[in-house]
């Protein structure tokens, strides 16, 4: 493993391995790299207002939270799981209270002068029996399973960008409201005893796709526009053996695929403000988010984040390590079959650990390095790392000419 001295003059060790890509050895450009991150950062409340109040005090996890992104210094990072609120309150505090003080075991204050934050799915009544137990709403977890997307309260998980350039907030599109049905050849689950639709066609009709929300965010850095495209989809876990949720997180996963693909029809594929089609052909992205889809383990459709992976547009040759991830992973003892030290959460005796979290640059960007903040036990920052269960995943990025 390489060090790299990052800003604030803190030191990281947790880089992904140079010698699997080719472009390593290529000659670096003018450009200044552009750090990009995604972060589940568990930062949700089971109640209203909650996040807000608890960023209000002095939150332990917050204060982590922030210490591990003044450590990376992304420039561009998707927060996963922070609760959204209509006039951004939360993500004020988050600013003012935690990123602009140095933390303990961080490095120097943090400003992101740009930001984006958006309307989500989770929580949102349907009015509509999604979980088919006879009733709608309900209580506690029946209510969340109702909603469009799982949650207690509207805005809980949802999602948030934090940006040292310009967001484009009037090119920003949104597919909060796509429905599901209306991606050709749908994953639609079955009734596993009878083999017709799990969802009556009034319901299938109404369902939307995202269960939080997609965002393409256009961000101008000094390399030019880079789309943001952030999503977080649903768990492939927590239904029955018609397998709605994995037939839903692997749709979700495609609608990323769909929406880079220069060919086809995709007319279908229309945003909240009515604007039909996907990325242009010339278009530089990055995909960031927590997928919930492992390459080879976990209990999701099987290729689900291949299609992805293995998009001609995507270049997913650097694959980000850590050391604290192959240490977790013995420790939890469950067999895998994929890479340990590239995965990015621990999820538990029950559940170890695995790659869920992705920051997948296109073709026409050239990565010069990378990583997920997982220090082995013992290794600086390793006393912060484990805020989330998730953890900070990070490429630096030029153009590829």
């Amino acid at each position: 493993m390489v060090a790299l001295l990052l800003g604030g003059c803190v030191l990281v060790s947790v880089h992904g391995d140079r010698q699997a890509y080719e472009e390593a050895t290529a000659p670096m450009t003018h450009f200044t790299p552009l750090r990009v991150a995604t972060y589940n950062v568990s930062l949700y409340s089971e109640e209203t207002g909650g996040l807000m109040r608890q960023l209000e005090g002095e939150d332990s996890q917050a204060a982590r939270i922030a210490a591990v992104l003044q450590r990376v210094r992304p420039d561009v990072v998707l927060l996963n799981e922070f609760d959204y609120d209509p006039a951004g309150r939360a993500a004020d505090l988050f600013q003012q209270r935690y990123l602009a003080r140095a933390q303990p075991g961080g490095g120097d204050p943090l400003a992101y002068p740009y930001r984006y934050l958006a309307p989500v799915n989770t929580g949102v009544p349907s009015g509509l029996d999604l979980d088919r137990n006879g009733e709608v709403d309900g209580n506690g977890r029946d209510r969340g399973n109702d909603a469009w997307g799982y949650g207690l309260h509207p805005g809980q998980y949802g999602m948030l960008v934090l940006s040292r350039y310009p967001i484009d907030a009037a090119a920003v599109r949104t597919f909060q409201h796509l429905k599901w049905s209306a991606m050709p050849g749908a994953r639609a689950p079955l009734d596993p005893a009878t083999g017709a639709p799990w969802y009556p066609p009034q319901v299938w009709s109404q369902l939307r796709l995202s269960s939080k929300s997609h965002w393409d965010v256009p961000i101008t850095t000094p390399q030019g526009t880079v789309h943001l495209l952030a999503a977080h989809p649903t768990p492939p876990v927590f239904d029955g053996r018609e397998d709605r949720n994995g037939r839903r997180n692997a749709d979700e996963i495609r609608l990323w695929s769909e929406y880079i693909s220069p060919t086809g029809d995709r007319k279908w594929l229309c945003d909240d403000r009515g604007r039909c089609g996907g990325l242009t052909a010339d278009a530089e992205f990055v995909v960031v988010g927590d997928y919930n889809a492992d390459p080879v383990d976990g209990d999701g459709v099987p290729g689900a984040i291949a299609q992805l992976l293995d998009h001609p547009r995507v270049n997913a040759r650097f694959v980000p390590r850590s050391t604290g991830a192959a240490s977790r992973a013995s420790e939890r003892g469950i067999p895998r079959r994929g890479d340990l030290t590239t995965h990015t959460g621990d999820f538990g005796a029950e559940g170890g650990t695995l790659r869920l979290d992705y920051v997948l640059p296109s073709d026409g960007l050239r990565v010069t390095d990378g990583g997920v903040f997982w220090p082995a036990g013992g290794e600086p920052g390793s006393d912060i790392a484990d805020a989330s269960d998730h953890h900070l995943v990070w490429l630096d990025l030029v153009p590829a000419g």
